[in-house]
């Protein structure tokens, strides 16, 4: 498979899976695209030199696009290109614009790229808006990861069809719970609430709670027009400053969302507990509910805080049993990751005008607690099947793999430095037992960020598959996503397994399930990676408005070409290029994350605090340049601040095996220590 990069350094990925990429110059590429797969011919072995290929033959190109800025002169137009996967510009014929001008975003497919031509040829695709224009730039980053940025009308038109439709025929079908206290908590701008919760106290004295979902696939049938539009995004998009939906808003913020005070079908898992929270029975089964109020987090987190408020009890009693839920998950070896996330105000016209943070307190804990232990019962349900001389069905589970070895036996030794002490081998439940005492050490400390980044970073990431191998980070044996049906189409997956199994009908076929769950897989890291484009897009944008300002950060990446800096007051993350580094020569020593000075012997780590002036804004690439500043380094003025661009920078610090130093004598670099120098 060919890798193109917009910095020259083009390479080929063998079929082999352990084999490390072979570089290929431009004059030997035949002008591959990213991702085409090519035949080639590697050069023979010199010794001291990388090898070397030549693309003899493209043999199945990739269908892709490119977005960028339109330029339309008298006689000729092209797409200055945003990509990291094109260093060139694409040529488009005027007859091709699809009325394009000059500013305009467009996505743009090439359609030849001749031998002798030095740039590719394309055609529009669609236009997006004026460079610039918010609407424009969102959907541009949808595009970016060929994520939909509009629905098509057939599938609006098909969804409008469909009535709530709540029958006394249906009801009968089902359980009827309208008559329990039943309310949703939810982002104060949420308008899809799939789940909420329900609770009474029983005869006995033993609690009977309710987590109801919404039964969006009593309205959605598989294969019909919005199913397999639903299946195709897999997920929504939650952008900075909207949500693309999976379904049509008719269905996702209307139907099926659990609004007050309206009759709603939903499939439930019901759990009797006492009160230290033990479980004691549960059932699943499909039910009609109401809810009687809708609370924000914030609403929730007030009624907690001060024991008043409207349904208190309720409240406080779900609270109480979730954190016990909560003590005993992280006693059995559940990891405790507590992010930070960052959220913007935002003006009407999409611009960012503040920095907020949103945490996670107890009215958040206790939705995701019941939302744990809904999940987790479904999955035990079809994955430890009661008569154990049976074979349990096709499932979808959610599973996190055992972190990297590697890397986890990294956050051990580098811990142990600030007198933390990680387990690098054990069981799953005594190392995430010492990670989660690290986490809870290191709260409010200097290195706060460094450890648990790290730790984080030694972390699988969490997939869909029919194969069960539990969830590490958890630490449960058995977990799948049945909670989320409205943005998650997974969830409708195991709703329509269930629905199956519950009765009593035979397991489906494992291989096309694990087929749609590869590609639930793929879409939400996509999804994922476009939410945080538009983070970092709005971040960019955020700080265009304050260069020149200094701030506290921390040092929150480490590379050859240099240091990622992420500012305490916002969170807004730039690099500090090496070559602004001018006191000394530094290297990169990739195991203890930092870069060092050659002769002074200064250490630039992974947590450091620094202080920082923002240097240059990029928008069209996203990036932050900073400059250091310290005694002996004063802020400068604006006119100074003409940074490179994070691009340029990391292209002059590309690196051939043998660096010059600065007395003119060569220094090999080795695996564990890359060279970089300033200028």
């Amino acid at each position: 498979v060919f890798v193109r990069r917009s910095n020259g350094k083009n390479s080929v990925q063998l079929d082999e899976d352990d084999s490390r990429p072979i570089f290929v110059a431009e004059r030997n590429s035949r002008h591959a695209l990213n991702g085409d797969r090519v035949s080639i011919s590697i050069a023979a072995h010199v010794k001291g030199k990388e090898p070397e290929a030549e693309v003899l033959e493209i043999l199945e190109k990739k269908d892709q696009t490119f977005i960028g800025t339109l330029r339309v002169d008298r006689h000729f137009a092209y797409l200055l290109t945003d990509s990291k996967y094109l260093a060139t510009d694409i040529f488009i014929p005027k007859a091709k614009l699809k009325g394009g001008a000059t500013g305009d975003k467009a996505i743009v497919r090439i359609t030849e790229w001749p031998e002798d031509a030095k740039n590719p040829v394309g055609e529009v695709v669609d236009i997006l808006g004026k460079t610039g224009d918010n609407t424009a730039e969102m959907h541009s980053i949808l595009a970016e990861f060929g994520l939909p940025y509009r629905y098509p009308e057939s599938v609006e038109k098909a969804a409008a069809k469909i009535d709530a439709g709540i029958t006394g025929e249906i009801v009968a079908e089902r359980e009827d719970l309208r008559g329990v206290t039943t309310f949703t908590i939810d982002p104060k701008d949420a308008k899809d609430f799939d789940d909420a919760l329900s609770i009474r106290k029983l005869p006995g004295g033993n609690y009977e709670v309710g987590v109801h979902i919404a039964d969006v696939t009593h309205y959605v049938k598989p294969d019909s027009i919005i199913d397999r539009e639903a299946q195709g995004r897999a997920t929504s998009v939650y952008l900075v400053d909207r949500v693309v939906p999976m379904l049509p808003e008719h269905l996702s913020n209307g139907i099926c969302s659990l609004r007050p005070d309206e009759d709603k079908l939903t499939f439930s898992v019901i759990f009797e507990m006492d009160d230290s929270a033990k479980v004691i029975n549960s059932r699943i089964v499909r039910t009609v509910t109401r809810s009687v109020r809708r609370f924000t987090y914030e609403e929730a987190q007030e009624v907690i805080e001060t024991g008043k408020g409207d349904y208190a009890e309720e409240i406080l009693t779900l609270d109480t049993l979730a954190k016990q839920l909560r003590e005993r998950r992280y006693e059995n070896g559940s990891v405790d990751f507590d992010r930070v996330e960052v959220r913007f105000d935002i003006d009407e016209n999409g611009h960012p005008t503040g920095v907020y943070f949103k945490e996670s307190k107890d009215a958040n804990k206790l939705i995701e607690e019941f939302m744990l232990l809904a999940n987790r019962t479904v999955a035990t349900f079809v994955g430890l099947p009661k008569d154990k001389r049976k074979k349990s069905k096709a499932f979808v589970y959610r599973v996190h793999d055992m972190p990297d070895q590697e890397r986890l036996a990294n956050l051990s030794a580098l811990a142990r430095n600030f007198g933390f002490k990680v387990k690098p081998k054990g069981t799953p439940k005594e190392v995430n037992r010492s990670i989660n005492k690290m986490l809870e050490g290191v709260k409010g400390r200097g290195e706060e960020n460094f450890l648990s980044t790290l730790a984080i970073r030694s972390m699988a990431k969490a997939v869909y598959t029919t194969e069960n191998i539990g969830h590490y980070g958890l630490g449960f044996d058995y977990y799948t996503h049945f909670t989320s049906p409205i943005r998650r189409y997974p969830d409708m997956m195991v709703h329509r397994l269930l629905d199956r199994y519950l009765k009593g009908g035979r397991s489906v076929n494992v291989e096309k399930l694990e087929d749609e769950c590869k590609h639930s897989s793929n879409m939400e890291q996509l999804a994922a990676n476009a939410e945080r484009a538009s983070i970092k897009f709005k971040q960019v944008e955020f700080m265009a408005d304050h260069l020149g300002e200094v701030y506290k950060g921390v040092i929150s990446g480490v590379t050859e070409w240099g240091l990622y800096v992420e500012i305490e007051e916002n969170k807004c993350e730039g690099l500090v290029p090496v070559r602004d580094l001018a006191d000394d020569y530094y290297d990169y020593d990739e195991n203890n994350y930092c870069l060092v000075g050659r002769r002074n012997g200064n250490r630039y780590r992974l947590g450091d605090e620094v202080q920082v002036q923002v240097a240059r804004a990029n928008l069209d690439k996203k990036q932050l340049d900073f400059v250091l500043v310290d005694e002996k380094n004063p802020p400068r003025s604006l006119d100074t601040l003409a940074a490179p661009s994070v691009a340029e920078v990391m292209r002059s610090s590309s690196k051939s095996k043998k660096t010059k130093s600065r007395n003119g004598r060569s220094s090999k670099s080795s695996k564990k220590s890359k060279s970089s120098r300033r200028g």
